[in-house]
């Protein structure tokens, strides 16, 4: 399937997933430091960001989407790249590994391992924010992401350190969510979200430790289906690459390896 990418770099694949809502842009700030290393293909999953949405009557899951980039490495010619992807992404990275058509996987606070209570919060938490994206007129994004005050509400509950996003990243992050054709059927498909099957390819998972939207003791679970120990990223939320953009990168390339 064609989809939407940017890529940069030389050496072995990597390939890099982004949340629900969210485009291949939440990856700037690590995308020079991996590319260094790897080459990296950071990529709009479809019906998000400019990427075409999923064909006629294919459910948006997060089965469905690993379909797609799995048939988009192919299309590339990409063969047993690495993985990484944040939340949704994650998610998408893991079952890819439990597929077995990936050299390694790394997910960074990826859905899945929540409770029902758990389930239920991120759900409202993101409709909500779906709704403002797609309620304020386009002049007011502007102002939002300039104003110190009105950032720390808007992205609060996603990373750790609002005052380190770039107001032009945030107003490019709201314009991606609030028309992101495939939010609300993918939404509703985490209701019937069951942790993937046992990996077959080396996988490393990474929780923010002031995750807002999937709160760190999820990563409880995670560490009880992987049968390892999940790491502890310090100082970041729940997108964790403007949080700390070293810290992400390092853990990402040390996976690789």
């Amino acid at each position: 399937m064609e989809l939407a990418y940017e890529r940069r770099g030389t050496g072995e694949p990597l390939i890099l997933i982004h949340g629900i809502g969210h485009h291949w842009q939440a990856w700037l700030p690590v995308l020079d430091r991996l590319a260094t290393a790897r080459t990296v293909v950071a990529i709009d999953l479809p019906g998000f960001g400019v990427s075409p949405g999923l064909p006629a009557r294919t459910p948006y899951t997060a089965e469905a989407l690993a379909d797609a980039v799995e048939s988009f490495c192919s299309l590339l010619g990409l063969r047993d790249p690495h993985v990484a992807g944040n939340s949704l992404g994650g998610y998408v990275a893991l079952e890819l590994a439990s597929r077995g058509v990936v050299s390694s996987a790394t997910a960074l606070s990826p859905v899945g391992f929540w409770s029902r209570p758990e389930l239920l919060y991120c759900q409202s938490v993101l409709r909500a924010m779906r709704a403002l994206a797609r309620s304020l007129p386009v002049e007011q994004h502007a102002r939002m992401a300039g104003n110190r005050l009105l950032r720390a509400l808007s992205a609060g509950l996603l990373v750790a350190h609002p005052s380190r996003l770039e107001p032009a990243a945030l107003v490019a992050a709201t314009r991606a969510l609030g028309g992101a054709a495939g939010f609300d059927e993918t939404l509703e498909s985490f209701g019937g979200l069951m942790p993937p099957a046992p990996p077959k390819s080396p996988i490393t998972i990474a929780w923010g430790e002031h995750d807002r939207l999937l709160p760190c003791r999820q990563a409880v679970r995670a560490a009880r289906w992987s049968g390892q120990r999940v790491k502890l990223l310090k100082g970041c939320g729940h997108v964790p690459m403007s949080d700390d953009p070293e810290l992400v990168a390092r853990v990402i390339l040390e996976a690789g390896r």
